[in-house]
């Protein structure tokens, strides 16, 4: 059984004057998410084999927090592939892992990481989880999916994924939804 887990960045400051979308810093409730994530991420006892992420900077200081609260660092692979990435540039870069990792976990960006939940979790209305997902999957959410493949080469849509976990900050903190 393998296990997937997507991790969106967390808010990102929008007015910071930074030159490149690349460099955009967190803000102060994406750095609270982050750090709540990464305890969630503990309480539910991920334990992660191999972490691509990708290098904008929203994402490093996402990774940071995420550790703090996990309360272990995990060295990512930066993989600049991920920045941006669609579904299908997500799923070559899993199809690379081969079947070295049981729990792979990417680190990156909408509307990739949710185009990828909802390419890979069928669409036959059996799970709920899906439905929050296609409604919006929001900065610093945290999906967990699993699989019966043993290589990762062999995932695609036409597989049975099951999406078993998917936890917003707002289901962690109201403080840290979007209303707040």
């Amino acid at each position: 059984m393998k296990t997937l887990t997507l991790l969106r960045h967390a808010k990102s400051g929008w007015d910071d004057p930074v030159a490149r979308d690349f460099d955009r810093p967190l803000n102060e409730k994406g750095v609270r998410a982050a750090v709540a994530m990464g305890k969630k991420a503990q309480q539910m006892g991920l334990k992660i084999d191999k972490m691509i992420a990708s290098p904008a900077e929203r994402v490093k200081q996402t990774l940071a927090g995420f550790f703090e609260g996990y309360g272990q660092t995990i060295e990512p692979v930066w993989d600049r592939r991920i920045y941006l990435a669609s579904s299908a540039t997500l799923l070559e870069v899993i199809h690379e892992m081969g079947a070295e990792a049981e729990h792979l976990m990417l680190v990156g960006h909408n509307p990739g990481l949710e185009d990828l939940v909802l390419d890979l979790v069928a669409d036959d209305g059996s799970s709920p989880l899906r439905d929050i997902v296609e409604t919006k999957f929001p900065t610093a959410s945290l999906a967990q999916m699993s699989w019966n493949g043993e290589d990762w080469a062999m995932l695609n849509p036409d597989e049975s994924v099951a999406l078993t976990a998917i936890t917003r900050p707002r289901d962690l903190d109201p403080a840290l939804g979007p209303d707040a």
